[in-house]
């Protein structure tokens, strides 16, 4: 509920609530006004339909100041707005931070510094695949500002000239544990944007009016994208905390009261207020259906073909866009050698058992490049007269636990795992750490374990211990035990 303490005086008993007991009042404080005009001005919306295709996008890459953003929800209708006294309880989808739990987040927002980019990809579908008229506005935090990925989305934006975007910096100057690098210095934000291509309109961001005028001149400005700098105050309005330094995600506490009741004073018409947000301009977005997206029809590779990965690419992406009338391939500056002008179905989290049969005594795991030398690994067992049976995970994370417990159960209890990659993070701890209740069980895990280098790929498999020979011999070894 934050400091938008000007939706409605009906709030107030929740908003003394939440300032004593829940964390970045502060944080809110500074963009309730950005949101009152946002919610109930600007932005073209369905309260009744949150995600319809043809409603503004609104990204809130400063994720820690939700709940100033579920009010804002609840003063539009969506919700009761006693629903948010459930904030960050357990098992309420009303969490610290948004994500797409809710049926109004887009974008989960924990990590700073990424919504930016993710509000750029949403304004580019909009101008150049859905060619509809609806708009994306970001709001940003000063502090994570100073992270390269926003700048990287700017120029993004600025490339593509995605006028239908439009840039909240709220600048409050202050960070969590002291003041930002650039402070309260709006001009060398607007010098910044500028010199990345963006319009950029300065504002102090709790005087309505220009707020308004701001989000109007974006929504006029043709070719590149806007870019409000917004001068708050963090605390704005809260006695004896206002634009102090150490308030960063603290509970009010007993200021509480003294707070509530200084921004009772402030407002000039108690009661409820009625406000309606605009609807959407045009109903002009395409519903857009991801649920089904399948290849036309497995690829014809011969067995033991060597494919590069690039052409792979390419070939997958020839087969999903002859079923899907909207693919986008994101591929940088490598689109000439990835093969995606040649425009599977798999299951997520499902392993898959590649070579098995009832004599065998251990079971070999292996993605990707260590798969194949475990198929080889295989081979060479089954000339020593030892049965081994294979599996691709396929995904590592969710794991298919059930499917590898009891195939390595099946053959006695012994499992190889191995990976190319370092043996902490990755596939074998994955593995290991879902046996970890199963008794009677040995699983010898295989990996890279010095910093790699360069070389003939068979070369580097042997040096680092993660060839089929090295596989077999591990096979063998543990069979002993």
């Amino acid at each position: 509920l934050g400091a938008c303490a000007n939706l409605n005086i009906s709030t107030q008993q929740k908003l003394q609530l939440y300032l004593k007991h829940y964390i970045h009042p502060t944080s809110c404080s500074s963009i309730g006004e950005i949101l009152s005009v946002l919610f109930f001005h600007t932005m073209r919306y369905k309260v009744s339909a949150p995600r319809d295709p043809s409603s503004d996008r609104f990204v809130l890459s400063k994720g820690h100041a939700a709940p100033a953003l579920y009010a804002a929800w609840a003063e539009a209708g969506l919700f009761s707005i006693s629903d948010l006294q459930n904030l960050r309880k357990f098992k309420s989808d009303l969490e610290g931070h948004p994500t797409p739990r809710l049926n109004f987040i887009d974008v989960g927002t924990g990590s700073l510094g990424q919504g930016l980019a993710i509000a750029g990809g949403m304004a580019y579908v909009g101008k150049y695949f859905d060619k509809a008229s609806y708009r994306v506005y970001c709001l940003i935090g000063d502090g994570e500002s100073a992270e390269g990925s926003i700048w990287e989305s700017v120029h993004f934006a600025s490339y593509y000239k995605l006028d239908n975007l439009c840039i909240i910096i709220d600048v409050n100057r202050l960070g969590q544990s002291q003041e930002t690098s650039i402070g309260h210095d709006v001009e060398s934000y607007r010098k910044k944007m500028e010199a990345f291509g963006t319009e950029a309109i300065i504002v102090d961001g709790h005087d309505v009016e220009e707020l308004v005028k701001a989000f109007h001149s974006a929504s006029a400005t043709k070719g590149k994208p806007t870019a409000i700098i917004a001068k708050t105050l963090k605390g704005k309005n809260f006695p004896k905390i206002e634009n102090l330094e150490n308030w960063h995600g603290k509970p009010l506490g007993v200021e509480s009261d003294v707070v509530v009741n200084h921004l009772k004073g402030l407002l000039q018409n108690p009661g409820p207020l009625q406000v309606h947000p605009q609807k959407p301009l045009k109903e002009d977005a395409p519903t857009v259906d991801i649920t089904n997206i399948r290849l036309s029809s497995p690829p014809n590779y011969k067995l033991g073909d060597q494919i590069a990965t690039r052409v792979a690419y390419g070939t997958a992406l020839v087969k999903i866009a002859q079923n899907n009338p909207r693919v986008i391939a994101l591929d940088g500056d490598m689109k000439n050698s990835t093969f995606s002008e040649k425009l599977l179905h798999y299951d997520v989290g499902k392993a898959n058992v590649v070579l098995s049969s009832p004599k065998d005594q251990v079971v070999l795991i292996g993605a990707g490049v260590t798969l194949q030398e475990s198929l080889s690994a295989a081979k060479e067992l089954a000339q020593a007269g030892i049965g081994a049976r294979v599996i691709d995970p396929f995904t590592v994370k969710p794991l298919d636990k059930e499917t590898i417990i009891k195939n390595i159960k099946d053959v006695g209890g012994r499992a190889v795992v191995t990976e190319d990659h370092y043996y902490q993070g990755g596939l074998g701890e994955a593995v290991i750490a879902a046996l970890a209740m199963e008794k009677d069980i040995i699983v010898k895990h295989l990996a890279v374990g010095e910093l790699p280098r360069s070389g003939p790929p068979n070369a580097l498999l042997q040096y680092y211990g993660i060839s089929a020979k090295h596989i077999s011999s591990a096979a063998q070894d543990i069979l002993k035990l």
